[in-house]
């Protein structure tokens, strides 16, 4: 039992360590998700809103803590640090699940978003009208730019963080057990 706990040089972690596989699993995932929000602006030209942004502060956020989890579950690190860990990744992951979820209802026409993204142009500086229109590049948060399966970016985004959400309280449920 005790050759288990400690680090073995070349050993890719412990496996079996529920902290390890969520905190392994939520880096990798979040990633991918990260990545294909890149692909789906840089790529396919889809430009993200002001919402669609403040989705991404979680993903930002999230990966280095949930590889620092791993990494310290790999180490042996204290197991009440890494519990605290995935939990601050679980509300995080339930807020921005929250956030898809009303950019989707803004989507929708649900509720109202933020005016700064949503509803009706009334300002675009003075001037020439033909010139503002030309200057000004609103993102709507109201209009959908690409959907599959009548779902939006944002509806897929409250769906993967639900998930990591889970993820997360499912290391923590495990380890708790195993403890």
């Amino acid at each position: 039992m005790a050759s288990d706990a400690t680090f073995k040089p070349g050993y890719m972690g412990r496996p079996r360590d529920p902290v390890f596989v969520a905190g392994a699993a939520i880096a990798f995932i979040a990633t991918d998700a990260l990545v294909g929000a890149w692909f789906f602006q840089l790529v396919l030209d889809i430009r993200p809103c002001p919402l669609c942004l403040e989705q991404r502060y979680a993903y930002y956020l999230a990966i280095p803590l949930a590889a620092l989890i791993a990494l310290g579950a790999a180490r042996n690190v204290s197991r009440p640090l890494l519990i605290a860990g995935l939990g601050a990744l679980a509300v995080m992951w339930l807020a921005n699940a929250g956030l898809g979820a009303y950019h989707a209802g803004v989507e929708w026409g649900f509720w109202q978003g933020p005016t700064d993204c949503s509803g009706p142009i009334t300002d675009l500086g003075g001037g020439n009208l033909l010139d503002g229109l030309n200057k000004v590049k609103v993102i709507r948060c109201d209009e959908v730019q690409w959907r599959f399966l009548g779902l939006s970016l944002a509806g897929y985004n409250a769906l993967i963080s639900l998930a990591l959400a889970a993820l997360a309280l499912w290391g923590i449920g495990k380890s708790m057990k195993s403890a």
